[in-house]
């Protein structure tokens, strides 16, 4: 079982001894930390966090141990339950809150839950002020209230359905436009909190939806990273009931993916492509995506006369690079779509709205679409860490191999190639090394990433 700490939050898996897993004493000690963070950041007298959560099984215990910790801090909460990490993020702001946390292990499995951090904007810390929490953590150095400076709970569940207003009155999401184009389509809520929000949204926007495993119970149907190998059923469905396409989000509905007509993925790589082909055909601007990301948003963004940068993986470093460079969209390849016009996080909600509204613009059909983009095939692999791998030399040692490459050493070690790339990174929410690699076909993509492990275990000696 794990538990990792992180400038971005901690994660784990339920159960388990204090220190090795995610316990209460963890969840209590962590959020302790956040709480006495704020409480010397902002020096005020009353302070306010939003919380929300996705559907997962432990969620409810995570929330009750979170929430009351606070109250013990002497900060009020305004509680908004079941939710959606983008909804949060929004809330933050609307509220003038001091910060929120989600509970959420975001894609992992059913056994882990996390709390992930944000700042009175809603965006996720810098790491400075991750550095700080987790240097509080370590020394207990907590002061809770006395007994009339406890702090309050409010409970508000009205939030998606103020998220989804939020999304329909985004100037380039024509509600008529999709109104009228009289979609049906099928969603996979991997029963999160993404099958309350996602139908929810497409109703509002006269969308004939099909409901796939959209029942909150927490209880995954099926491996939650939305990856074509674990998403057979909606696939099948989509086809079926002969719909105009699929959506599916993971547990805290901040990665989107499509399945085009015929029941083939549209690609979440290519969920930012295609949002951002619509944005920037709207919008002169730049874009923004991480390292391991597609070089299709590249294309596309040149072919609008913008320009396009990579930062290092994670979302706060997108934030980043967008505000430097005053991008109008940006994202992570993982389907994470990035809109500011909305707020400075990955939203699925307004994923699917720009996404809508492309479509009914182009009257083309999903597999149409998708084929009118610059192909590139990618193969995500993993090497599990062990406590006797050297990470960092591994990654010294294949900058060092390809060093008349084109190589980036800025997360971990991307190497460009004049058709493909590889990039290697160790995880930030998992303990194993990623294997990403993108070329011109699937076998060559897969080739490379063969070749690339292959080199890593002779260097292991794995």
């Amino acid at each position: 079982m794990t538990l990792i700490k992180s400038i971005s939050g901690i994660r784990g898996t339920i159960g388990g001894k204090v220190g090795d897993n995610l316990t209460p004493i963890d969840a209590v000690k962590f959020a302790s930390a956040y709480g006495t963070w704020l409480k010397n950041e902002y020096n005020k007298s009353k302070l306010t966090v939003v919380i929300g959560r996705d559907a997962r099984i432990s969620g409810a215990m995570i929330q009750s141990l979170v929430v009351n910790t606070l109250v013990g801090l002497g900060i009020d909460v305004i509680d908004l339950d079941l939710s959606t990490t983008p909804t949060v993020e929004i809330a933050v702001p609307l509220e003038k809150a001091d910060g929120g946390i989600i509970l959420t292990a975001s894609h992992n499995p059913k056994q882990w839950n996390a709390l992930k951090l944000l700042n009175h904007k809603g965006e996720f810390l810098n790491g400075a002020d991750g550095a700080k929490i987790l240097e509080i953590a370590e020394s207990d150095a907590f002061d809770f209230a006395e007994v009339d400076d406890l702090g309050s709970v409010t409970r508000n569940d009205s939030y998606i359905d103020i998220h989804i207003d939020e999304v329909l009155n985004l100037a380039l999401v024509d509600v008529e436009a999709i109104k009228q184009a009289n979609f049906k389509v099928v969603v996979d809520g991997v029963n999160s909190t993404g099958g309350i929000a996602i139908p929810r949204l497409l109703r509002a926007l006269n969308v004939e939806v099909v409901e796939l495993y959209c029942d909150p119970t927490g209880h995954f149907p099926h491996n939650p990273e939305p990856l074509k190998e674990h998403l057979t059923d909606i696939s099948e469905l989509v086809v079926k009931e002969k719909a105009d396409l699929g959506v599916v989000v993971d547990p805290d509905v901040d990665r989107l993916a499509f399945i085009c007509d015929d029941g083939e993925m549209f690609g979440e790589e290519y969920t930012l492509v295609a949002c951002a082909d619509y944005v920037l055909g709207k919008t002169k601007g730049n874009s923004v995506s991480n390292l391991s990301s597609s070089r299709a948003l590249r294309d596309v963004t040149e072919k609008h006369g913008g320009m396009y940068q990579a930062s290092a993986v994670g979302e706060v470093n997108v934030v980043t690079l967008m505000k430097k460079n005053k991008a109008v969209i940006g994202g992570e390849g993982n389907g994470g779509i990035i809109y500011p016009e909305s707020h400075y996080g990955r939203d699925s909600l307004v994923g699917v709205a720009l996404f809508l509204t492309h479509l009914a613009e182009k009257k083309m059909t999903v597999r149409e679409l998708r084929d009118s983009y610059p192909s590139y095939f990618m193969s995500k692999n993993k090497i599990q860490l062990t406590p006797q791998l050297d990470v960092d030399g591994i990654l010294k040692a294949m900058a060092e191999k390809y060093a008349n490459e084109d190589v980036s050493t800025i997360d971990g070690v991307k190497i460009d190639f004049p058709t493909n790339w590889v990039h290697l990174r160790k995880s930030n929410t998992e303990p194993i090394i990623r294997i990403y690699t993108e070329a011109k076909s699937q076998k060559e993509a897969d080739d490379l990433a063969q070749r690339v492990i292959n080199e890593i275990k002779a260097i292991t000696n794995l």
